[in-house]
């Protein structure tokens, strides 16, 4: 089976030796990222495309080939070729058919035929003839050669036809890392993963960086998210994942900062701390989810003044948008199933939040702080590799065991937020009791223990992580099920 991968049009119109650098990092990610689906998938550079090729006709490997291509940064679309020998019109004809019948109902299309080497026929001439062995088969199609809404592509190279497929769109962007490299503060809900996809598409190396003010079990969900956004769609280059325990520098606000003033005092914590931390990756911005309005301190005045705690770059790509705009991209990347079932860990939480901050009433807040705390916090802070949350997220898959068999003394913690159970209420013939997963960790200690206990969410993965959790804090009674 073979590819053609076509560059994103930014990339194609730059300088020659900049199209060339950058074709050949997609070129080299692709093959990083092909290597483990099969020894055979080669990737290779030609200028104005990338060939991809495996040996046999394997459905799986296509399928692994596909996915693969329409996450990888940099690609504008691709499309699969079917070769075969050169033979009669009739043949090709037949080829076409075979790929392009089904898709052409209703709709119109342009036969292009493009020929190397010496042949007793001109493009036209083919072109004519495919175009009207379709239509005599799909009567309600019909050919539109300026603005068709189908394009067939065929190739005749010498002896060989090479037809092209049906084109399935990239990611466009640039390729990893053809940009400088950012740290993104991730929270773990839509804005913040969405922000982060943002800049992977754009081709820059991003790091995440997650204040953990829920415990343990936010920090494992924020933890799936950042491996999924780097699994999916940046897995060609490592990456680091820091968590920064967030709890003594929230009580510290709480306790000696004014109530009005505490958003945004967190948040420009939050920019000292991360611009350490990028430091440390060698990042030269940080990445925020914040959006214009959104909330107290995501006014154009207060984003102002938390941005003045430092001197770092801050990127905010979703400011102008709407909170459905950026839902909706979550759903399409893949990132809204987990997102929805963190809740928002606020830290603080002001009776009357400014709106408006006045950078001397800050400062003269800031001054009660303790100075010392932050640089402990952040050097305190746990950095794992991807590789190294990819090898627990496989333990976390596996473990505990996942059942479908209820019996009598079995209870089952429904974990999904209220919005899912209303939804799609869980029936089943034992006992249910509601918990969200992020008071688990809490409340499961209050129940009683010589009960079995199932853990239920829709896609099985957060409830996976809880019951790691509860069995890695001594739990042995609990398990996953599935329906």
């Amino acid at each position: 089976m073979k590819f053609v991968v076509r560059l994103h049009a930014e990339i194609t119109i730059k300088s020659r030796s900049v199209r060339k650098r950058y074709g050949k990092v997609l070129t080299n990610n692709l093959r990083k990222i092909l290597a483990p689906i099969d020894d055979s998938v080669y990737a290779k550079w030609l200028w104005d495309r990338i060939e991809v090729s495996a040996d046999g006709d394997d459905s799986e490997v296509r399928n692994q080939i596909k996915e693969v291509l329409q996450n990888t940064p940099g690609i504008s679309w691709f499309a699969e070729v079917i070769e075969q020998p050169l033979t009669d019109f009739d043949a090709i004809a037949e080829l076409v058919g075979e790929h392009w019948l089904q898709r052409l109902p209703g709709k119109t299309f342009a036969m292009r035929v493009k020929r190397k080497g010496h042949h007793e026929f001109n493009s036209q001439q083919l072109e004519r003839y495919i175009g009207g062995y379709l239509l005599q088969r799909v009567p309600d199609a019909s050919v539109n050669l300026s603005k068709p809404d189908l394009e067939i592509a065929l190739q005749i190279t010498n002896k060989v036809v090479h037809l092209v497929g049906e084109r399935i769109n990239g990611l466009g962007g640039f390729p990893i890392p053809t940009q400088e490299t950012v740290l993104s503060l991730l929270s773990g809900g839509f804005d913040s993963g969405v922000a982060t996809y943002e800049f992977i598409r754009r081709g820059a190396r991003t790091h995440f960086c997650f204040f953990n003010l829920g415990g343990d079990a936010h920090e494992v969900a924020v933890r799936q998210i950042a491996y999924y956004l780097w699994k999916r769609y940046s897995a060609s280059h490592p990456i680091k994942f820091i968590s920064v325990d967030f709890a003594p520098i929230v009580d510290d606000i709480l306790t000696n900062v004014e109530n009005g003033q505490m958003g945004v005092v967190l948040k420009r914590q939050m920019l000292r701390a991360a611009d350490k931390v990028a430091r440390y990756v060698k990042a030269q911005a940080l990445v925020t989810g914040e959006a214009m309005g959104q909330v107290s301190s995501q006014t154009l005045a207060n984003l102002r003044v938390i941005d003045q705690a430092t001197d770092a770059l801050v990127l905010r790509p979703l400011i102008t948008k709407d909170k459905q705009e950026i839902v909706d991209e979550a759903k399409r990347i893949g990132t809204e199933p987990l997102a929805k079932s963190i809740p928002e860990y606020c830290g603080v939480i002001s009776n009357k939040p400014t709106v408006k901050a006045i950078p001397a009433v800050i400062e003269a807040e800031e001054a009660k702080l303790n100075k010392d705390l932050l640089d402990q916090v952040v050097q305190a802070s746990n950095v794992l590799s991807m590789q190294d949350i990819a090898t627990q997220t496989d333990k976390e898959l596996e473990l505990p065991d996942t059942t479908t068999e209820l019996k009598s003394h079995t209870t089952i913690i429904d974990i999904r937020n209220d919005e899912e159970i209303e939804a799609a209420p869980l029936s089943v013939d034992v006992e249910v009791i509601e918990i969200p997963f992020f008071k688990l960790a809490t409340q499961f200690a209050e129940l009683d223990q010589s009960r079995e206990y199932l853990l239920y969410c829709d896609q099985g993965i957060m409830s996976r992580m809880q019951a790691l959790l509860l069995h890695e804090n001594g739990y042995s009674n609990v398990s996953v099920y599935k329906p």
